[in-house]
């Protein structure tokens, strides 16, 4: 496990501080768990881009694919 220090804004600590009391859990644990559905919104965020961005990208190719084949069949008839 690593160490960290941080500095946190007076407001967050004293609401972090009511929290782990109510819940009973130390303020290390809930800042580990606070920060890990942290990050696990950040890669779903990261997904969802590369999503749009790949969706995106094989759309052009799809509408190019069915105007090809569009042209070929107005050929045939």
């Amino acid at each position: 496990m690593k160490v960290l220090s941080l500095k946190l804004k007076e407001d967050i600590f004293n609401e972090v501080e009511k929290i782990v009391q109510e819940i009973q859990i130390s303020r290390n644990a809930y800042i580990n768990r606070a920060l890990e559905l942290y990050n696990k919104l950040n890669q779903r965020k990261s997904l969802k881009k590369q999503l749009e961005k790949e969706s995106k990208a094989v759309k052009d190719i799809s509408l190019s694919i069915l105007s090809e084949f569009e042209k070929l069949e107005d050929e045939l008839s």
